[in-house]
């Protein structure tokens, strides 16, 4: 029996290694809100939180905490995920675009960043260890799970 290659075991590892983002990504997310709704971990300007119901903090905070519990969890991380990307790109272009185009001048590092990677989780799905694996009858709802068992049973 021949050894696996290198790139056919980053190959088996990636749904995994996407898994890990998706539940990293989420979290710092999550931290976000939470940092924002109730002052935890240094909490929004300088240590305080967002007065409930203003507009766009406290919701955005919300959807922070609310969407990055989601996607860490890897519940509903698709819908969750596409959420959090509009929220970020939102941000990115009322908030921190007017100050200057590039993000690097204008602060916008973290929007921009979470945009694009919750953007990647919308079309790749939450990868291994999501607990919307554990709640979905195995081969419901998984199309791409599917076509590839079908692919490997040809082979």
């Amino acid at each position: 029996m021949a050894t696996p290659t290198l790139p056919t075991r980053l190959n088996q590892a990636q749904p995994y290694a996407l898994g890990l983002f998706r539940a990293v990504v989420g979290l710092l997310f999550l931290c976000h809100g939470a940092a924002s709704l109730f002052g935890v971990l240094g909490g929004a300007m300088g240590g305080g939180t967002v007065p409930a119901g203003t507009w766009p903090g406290w919701y955005a905070a919300v959807i922070q905490l609310v969407a990055g519990a989601l996607v860490m969890l890897g519940l509903g991380t698709r819908s969750a995920a596409f959420v959090a990307s509009g929220s970020m790109a939102y941000a990115y272009f009322k908030v921190h675009q007017p100050e200057s185009l590039f993000p690097l001048q204008n602060g916008g590092e973290a929007s921009a960043m979470f945009c694009w990677a919750f953007l990647l989780l919308v079309f790749t799905g939450p990868g291994a260890l999501a607990l919307d694996r554990l709640l979905t009858p195995r081969g419901a709802g998984r199309p791409a799970e599917q076509s590839e068992e079908r692919a490997t049973a040809a082979a």
